[in-house]
């Protein structure tokens, strides 16, 4: 994915993308992948055990574009990662879902940014929400620029970086072990492990990805999300602000549940000690009566 024309000081930038049963988006999304404005790409793209036609379709692209595939039995999003990571050749990592699509400046842009941001081990950007077939949803959210450390995403006071547009230095994720192979949504782990190693995570105010729903997100689980950001906090245990950390989280997760996914929503509620109660406690406990009775 070189020419002749890219200058030598033009770092390489490693995408690694992981397929698992995406037959319908994979060749969207590594089309937006190879067509970007910044040439000096590495392509690693895996198969994680798809039961689809997708490594048909993806070994295909490979040989017409000439990237690197590693089709190989189910190891799970975060190990692959890790495998990624050992292969990359690249000055930054950038991971990305085989259901998203990239703007076509978005490697350029971000590239730019951490070039001139040297304490930044992160950086994403905004994305915008699409339907199954492409798109775009009646709500969108849009962030200003920012700059967060380990407190600004621990206690939730600052701005959180979308997975979809997650831009690594490689050298930084190395540094703090890469991805945690007990947690399956890996972008709020690495997050908190980068800045509290001292990097920063930064925002642009700009747009860098569709972020595609579809019945198969993993943000629709919520048994699912609320386990794995239990486990990623658990890391993090020994902090003064752990449990008031995790009880907010708890609230949060009982509102958002109690709504449609009753026997979820009583099982956080019997979970938060008293003492944690909160107007959202009992907005949440309101909605499950609501529901229920």
């Amino acid at each position: 994915m070189k020419n002749d024309s890219i200058q030598s000081s033009s770092p390489i930038v490693t995408i690694a993308i992981s397929c698992y049963n995406h037959q319908t988006y994979i060749e969207e999304t590594l089309l937006s992948a190879l067509n970007q404005t910044y040439k000096n790409i590495e392509l690693l793209v895996f198969d994680d055990g798809s039961v689809d036609d997708s490594v048909e379709i993806i070994s295909a692209m490979s040989k017409k574009y000439n990237f690197s595939f590693y089709p190989q039995a189910n190891l799970g999003l975060s190990s692959t990662l890790n495998k990624a990571l050992l292969l990359a050749k690249g000055k930054y990592f950038v991971p990305f879902g085989s259901d998203d699509v990239m703007f076509l400046d978005r490697i350029e842009k971000q590239v730019k940014y951490m070039e001139d941001h040297p304490s930044s081990g992160v950086c994403g950007g905004n994305i915008i929400k699409i339907d199954e077939i492409g798109n775009g949803l009646s709500r969108q959210k849009s962030h200003p620029a920012s700059v967060n450390n380990f407190y600004d995403i621990f206690l939730n006071t600052g701005i959180g970086l979308p997975a979809p547009t997650l831009f690594f230095l490689t050298s930084s994720l190395k540094a703090v072990g890469g991805f945690s192979t007990e947690i399956q949504l890996e972008d709020l782990y690495i997050q908190l492990k980068l800045t509290q190693a001292g990097f920063t995570a930064d925002g642009l105010n700009d747009m860098l990805a569709y972020y595609r729903i579809h019945p198969d997100n993993n943000y629709k689980k919520l048994g699912t999300m609320f386990k794995n950001v239990l486990l990623t906090y658990a890391h993090f245990k020994e902090d003064p602000h752990y449990e008031d950390v995790v009880f907010a989280y708890h609230n949060k997760m009982l509102l958002r549940a109690a709504g449609t996914e009753k026997i979820l929503a009583c099982h956080i509620l019997w979970a938060i000690p008293l003492r944690y109660y909160t107007f959202k406690t009992l907005k949440g406990i309101r909605r499950i009566l609501c529901k229920y009775s």
